[in-house]
């Protein structure tokens, strides 16, 4: 499956994989050899953790590669008062007399745990191009949906500062 991800998260993606190259790589390297000059290797506890790390870095850049390579660049505009991504979108969910925020983003910058939910999953695929007051049935499979009314959106800018227009 390929990822969506707008020019902004291509430019975040583009700067990690440099940053790890030139900075965390060089010092992975450093921090293995010394490690490795302290002896038995069998029983060096600084050499495994220093390799362990090292690994994780390069299995990140070879991640973030592939993440380059196969994916699709999706636009980050929408009408004005319209759920897209980089949207804050307040919903009520009458089933549970609650109102919720989420921030719409790209499935590669998602985090449930941090109200940001992606355009891949049921809710914010449901959101999409809705507005203000609409009420939108969010299908979660093929036995269970819900409803949820927009109460709330607001757009980030596209610079990638955190600004807000409300709508």
């Amino acid at each position: 499956m390929y990822e969506k991800i707008t020019l902004e998260d291509k430019k975040r993606i583009e700067d990690e994989i440099r940053h790890r190259k030139l900075v965390i790589r060089p010092q992975a390297i450093k921090d293995v050899q010394e490690a490795r000059a302290h002896g038995d290797l069998s029983e060096n506890f600084e050499y495994k953790a220093a390799k362990q790390f090292k690994n994780q870095n390069e299995s990140r850049i070879r991640y973030l590669e592939k993440v380059l390579r196969t994916a699709q660049i999706i636009a980050s505009d929408t009408k004005d008062g319209e759920v897209g991504v980089n949207t804050l979108v307040t919903v009520y969910i009458p089933e549970d007399d609650e109102e919720e925020t989420y921030k719409i983003v790209t499935s590669v910058r998602g985090n449930s745990l941090e109200n940001r939910i992606s355009i891949d999953s049921p809710l914010g695929r449901a959101l999409l191009h809705h507005k203000v007051n609409d009420l939108v049935n969010v299908r979660v499979s093929d036995t269970y949906d819900y409803d949820v009314v927009i109460k709330n959106i607001e757009k980030f800018h596209d610079d990638g500062t955190d600004e807000l227009r409300k709508y």
